[in-house]
């Protein structure tokens, strides 16, 4: 029979709903059950596109007889960390200072009723190995300790929890704000550089959009070369590498050596949104056709494999196939010749690397750019066929499976993606896609004043996080930049008013991680790092100093400054790992210019400054339909062509009539 997580909506709980293990869902009903029957917690966390997780589920989650010591033992929950990051942030945490070390997924847990943890781990092989216990031997010995030990464990659990509380940032100092964390930022990214590969730092490699979007925006406010050649060379070195799929687009979630040819073959929303964004400000700045590629294969792939018919993008592709990572992306020349003509194959070969040694598991080849091709028309017609039979050809290998969720974190990041690329390549159909994202989430997510975290199967439910009200108020001023609506605005100050209402710290500044009635947990966490999505304090102080100088709304502007006050000593203490506060703090010191567009012509004029990278402009174009727009956005229109109004603050210049006289403005502010 199926356990309790048949009946939950996330696939990756619903991939152990058959396990003889008798798991729980996180809940008052499993921590009462723990309570009533004197067992610890095992709390197992992971998420379906994990290839580890689901090496512990079938090594010893889908065993008759580790599931019968889980059973006696221990009440057993299991938790998807991308449904509940809540969780997920917190027995990171815990599970760092227990052990000294590094966590990871699955995270494997073991806590008190009170939902202290007492011992944890993250991957247990069955049978000892790797250095770790065998993960049925460890069982007893973990219950036992419960039970024989509680004097001990209680002075722990005391400990831990003085830990967890000491993780919150100290009250502000009256100190004002300088752009000291910014600069030190770059400079610390600068030393982690690879000047040879590109990336930060060395094996496992990340993307880091966040890191890279300072530097882009450091580099041309400060005529900073190197910081400019850091973020090209990058994504030079990503798109042309392995971390890229060559054939069907979209990027894996990292490379596990120091080319970027081998990833981890998971492809997640929330890495692709940023990149998408990325990608086409460095075009912006350097209109290379590989960087035009790399945008619309990855668009493409949003579209095509990642949409929901509903309009929501689901959560990630697994990294396996069979049973097997990367099954699904390699080749042997073999395959690879049998598909193309041989001119094609002659063509492609020694450009993808065919022509050399196997680069994944010493039989397969990952396709990357070996050799660049010379850029003729030929060539890339002839390139362009190969691709299309060879991703046909895969398209009828067994598929990853897909987890259908919809989160609303990561659908604000790929919306703003999408809607960046939109706009900086004047595609509608990019823009169509991001408004059907948002127009679902708003439709069956936003429910009685309030979001919720996650939807599938036509079931919303959970309360939303900070991370969810940030950055979809971050996307919804990217879709005001191609057209105003009355329902963005409307929605906008909503959620404005929401995440001041029911997340702001209203002592010490920032915005905790849940809401004030959200469950209680034992942490309420309050972080301004990056991680492998931006910080949410980070978009929270950057969407909502820029929606106040949009309509007009100094609260807003002040609960931003608020937030940068508050995070003032992390951002000097670790410069680099605070990216996304950093260009908020960059912005909140120089506010972000408006540009007011009114007249007949206004949206072509539109269409021509998207063709600039302006990352401290906002332009807005108020249709004439538009009725009642805010009052700072109410500007005279033109009676014939068009008034550019340009605003820092509460100051407007006069209006400007030429585009290139606007131009010129508007890139003198960039600098």
């Amino acid at each position: 029979m199926p356990n309790r997580l048949a009946a939950e909506t996330s696939p990756y709980l619903q991939q152990h709903a058959d396990n003889p293990v008798d798991w729980y869902p996180w809940g008052a009903e499993a921590l009462k059950q723990a309570s009533l029957q004197n067992k610890p917690i095992l709390l197992s966390i992971g998420y379906s596109a994990c290839h580890w997780c689901h090496v512990m589920a079938h090594e010893s989650f889908e065993d008759a007889g580790v599931a019968a010591l889980m059973n006696e033992l221990f009440i057993n929950i299991k938790v998807d960390r991308e449904e509940r990051p809540d969780l997920d942030q917190i027995y990171q945490s815990t599970h760092a200072m227990l052990t000294k070390r590094n966590g990871g997924w699955p995270l494997t847990m073991f806590l008190l009723p009170d939902q202290t943890p007492y011992f944890g781990g993250t991957y247990f092989p069955k049978t000892a190995r790797y250095g770790m216990p065998a993960f049925a031997d460890l069982l007893p010995q973990i219950a036992s300790a419960y039970h024989h030990q509680k004097t001990a464990i209680a002075e722990q659990s005391a400990s831990l929890r003085a830990a967890l509380a000491r993780t919150l940032p100290p009250p502000p100092s009256a100190t004002a704000l300088t752009p000291a964390a910014f600069d030190s930022a770059l400079l610390e990214l600068k030393d982690s550089f690879d000047e040879v590969e590109g990336g930060l730092g060395k094996a496992p490699k990340f993307p880091h959009p966040a890191e890279l979007d300072l530097c882009l925006r450091g580099g041309v406010a400060q005529r900073d070369d190197y910081a400019l050649q850091m973020v090209k060379l990058t994504l030079t070195k990503m798109a042309e590498g392995g971390i890229h799929d060559q054939i069907g687009g979209g990027f894996c979630r990292y490379s596990v050596d120091q080319t970027w040819t081998i990833p981890h073959f998971e492809k997640m929303l929330y890495d692709n949104g940023p990149l998408l964004r990325l990608y086409s400000e460095q075009w912006l700045l350097d209109p290379q056709p590989l960087f035009a590629r790399t945008v619309a294969d990855t668009a493409a792939w949003v579209m095509r494999e990642m949409q929901a018919p509903e309009g929501g993008y689901y959560s990630s592709l697994d990294a396996d196939s069979e049973h097997e990572e990367g099954r699904y992306y390699v080749w042997t020349p073999e395959e690879v010749r049998a598909t193309v003509s041989a001119a094609e194959y002659d063509l492609i070969a020694p450009h993808y690397g065919l022509d050399q040694r196997p680069n994944f598991e010493h039989e397969y080849w990952h396709l990357r750019v070996s050799q660049p091709l010379a850029d003729s028309a030929q060539n890339l017609t002839q390139l362009d066929a190969a691709r299309k039979k060879l991703f046909a050809r895969r398209q009828q290998r067994v598929r990853p499976g897909r987890d259908e969720k919809i989160l609303v974190s990561w659908n604000a990041l790929m919306i703003s993606g999408m809607a960046r690329a939109a706009r900086a390549f004047n595609q509608p159909s990019w823009l169509q896609s991001a408004r059907r994202a948002a127009d679902f989430l708003r439709l069956a997510l936003w429910q009685n004043g309030r979001l919720l975290a996650t939807y599938k199967d036509g079931h919303a439910h959970l309360n939303a996080y900070l991370d969810d009200y940030a950055f979809l108020l971050d996307a919804l001023i990217e879709l005001m930049q191609h057209e105003l609506r009355s329902a963005d605005i409307t929605w906008a100050r909503e959620l404005a008013t929401v995440l001041l209402e029911q997340f702001e710290d209203r002592v010490n500044g920032g915005f905790f991680f849940v809401s004030h009635d959200h469950e209680q947990l034992i942490q309420r966490s309050k972080s301004g790092h990056d991680h492998a999505t931006p910080s949410g304090n980070g978009i929270a102080a950057l969407a909502l100093n820029r929606l106040g100088h949009l309509l007009g709304e100094p609260q807003w502007c002040a609960a931003a400054a608020r937030t940068l006050k508050a995070f003032k000593p992390a951002m000097e203490r670790q410069p680099g790992a605070h990216a996304s506060l950093c260009v908020a703090l960059d912005e909140q010191l120089e506010p972000p210019v408006v540009v007011v567009l009114r007249g007949v012509d206004a949206s072509a004029w539109q269409v021509r400054l998207a063709a600039h990278y302006l990352p401290r402009t906002l332009v807005i174009c108020v249709p004439p339909s538009l009725v009642a727009p805010p009052a700072t956005l109410d500007k005279a229109a033109a009676h014939n062509g068009v008034n550019a109004w340009v605003c820092r603050g509460v100051e407007c210049q006069p209006a400007i009539t030429g585009l290139d006289q606007l131009l010129t403005t508007l890139t003198a502010a960039r600098r």
